[in-house]
């Protein structure tokens, strides 16, 4: 059998890519010449084609953006070890939060220097058990006991004000961080001008059954494609609950106005992580996304849990992204136009498209969805190029095109039941 040298496997996928985009021309060519029976998916499937190639590509300058901040950190030769705290809220997470306490002190970094607070917020299981255990292996480590649930974003705004660590770690309590990769999340820091920091995160359980598998291939497309074009510009807008980092100057003065957000007169209980960070973004201050930090995390294993997270974070994106274009186009106008705004309307609009396309057209036109089905895998066939050519483990990149289907004809929909039931403010994880 013959067997391909990486180079040589890299050459065909160059040609591929190629091919894919010739396709996309092609394709886009064959519905043009359906114009005038559907102007506005013409409209929409070349605006969201050329929308998500740009993502691409503004991720593939990720890598040169990060570059040129780590070359700021080396002109300053002053080795730069800051006192960090971890801040990990926790609800009956038993099972695994003695190894998340430990993934903390063992981080590559002086001890002495490691600060962990969890807080047990109204856990009906063993967890406060779990955490007792843990300290008697680690005498320094802080417990916050509270016997009624309170929600997480309580728990970490009362780990943070406790903290007196420089730089504060947000952990999820089925999370941990890669101890040989902490201190690159710490040393950006060293830059005054980043007040955030999203680590790269994979899921720890990839292999269990297909949905994990799929999800390590949208962790892959959430972090090295989104997060990373994102920070090209220095304008990460979520840095993710699993394992971001926050200079603790920038987000104590905007605790309390963090904590108390309320949308439609009542307390925001989800999206903690994308609020957070866009308090951060007001302050006029980097977000960024750096791939070489690695952090891992327990990811959904049944299809329930799965859409309860996905309609947890559709809500918190909906309200976040409403706060956030009250500060963004007039702190960034080329971000706000060319990206913000954009995705915006493009995840408004795609539920109502796959409607018109994949139901209405079909009955009620006459109308083939090929193209619009076609359009959606070139674009995840284009992923796809991208994610063999910059990720070593990259076993998963078969999922993205699960992925696609997922998304098209089943997530795309669950932002109508996260808006109709937005008033609903439970957490809906379990």
């Amino acid at each position: 059998m013959l067997k391909l040298s990486d180079s040589g496997f890299n050459i065909i996928l160059i040609i591929l890519g190629i091919l894919i985009l010739f396709s996309i021309v092609l394709l886009k060519s064959k519905t043009a010449s359906e114009l005038m029976l559907d102007p506005i998916m013409f409209g929409y499937t070349i605006f969201i084609t050329t929308f998500q190639l740009s993502r691409i590509l503004a991720a593939m300058f990720h890598g040169k953006s990060l570059k040129q901040l780590n070359g700021y950190n080396r002109k300053k030769q002053k080795k730069y070890e800051p006192k960090v705290t971890f801040v990990i809220p926790c609800k009956d997470e038993e099972k695994v939060i003695e190894r998340t306490i430990s993934r903390c002190y063992e981080c590559d970094y002086p001890k002495k220097k490691i600060e962990v607070i969890t807080i047990n917020d109204g856990s009906t299981d063993n967890t406060l058990k779990a955490m007792k255990r843990a300290k008697k292996k680690y005498k320094d480590l802080i417990i916050v006991n509270w016997k009624t649930n309170r929600g997480k974003r309580h728990g970490m705004a009362e780990g943070i004000k406790r903290s007196t660590g420089e730089i504060i770690i947000q952990l999820d309590s089925d999370s941990y961080i890669s101890s040989k990769t902490f201190r690159n999340l710490i040393e950006l820091f060293r830059n005054e001008k980043v007040g955030a920091v999203c680590a790269h995160t994979r899921p720890d359980n990839p292999d269990k059954n297909l949905l994990t598998k799929m999800q390590s291939a949208y962790y892959f497309i959430s972090f090295k494609i989104l997060k990373a074009a994102e920070s090209t510009f220095m304008k990460v807008f979520c840095c993710s609950g699993c394992c971001s980092a926050y200079r603790r100057s920038v987000i104590i003065p905007i605790i309390d106005d963090w904590l108390n957000e309320k949308f439609l007169g009542l307390p925001v209980t989800w999206g903690d992580d994308r609020a957070l960070t866009n308090w951060v973004l007001r302050r006029n201050y980097d977000t960024i996304f750096s791939d070489d930090v690695e952090a891992y995390t327990i990811v959904p294993d049944t299809f329930k849990k799965f859409l309860k997270q996905q309609i947890r974070w559709k809500k918190g994106w909906f309200v976040n992204s409403i706060f956030a274009t009250q500060f963004i186009v007039k702190k960034d106008p080329f971000v706000a136009l060319t990206y913000f705004l954009p995705l915006f309307f493009i995840t408004l609009v795609t539920p109502f498209m796959a409607i018109r396309n994949l139901v209405f057209n079909p009955l009620i036109r006459g109308l083939s969805p090929l193209y619009y089905v076609l359009g959606i895998f070139l674009v995840s066939a284009g992923m796809t190029v991208y994610y063999r050519f910059i990720e070593k483990e990259n076993k998963y990149w078969p999922y993205v095109f699960l992925w696609s289907t997922i998304n098209m004809f089943v997530l795309s929909f669950i932002l109508f039941y996260a808006l109709v039931t937005i008033q609903n403010r439970r957490w809906g994880t379990r």
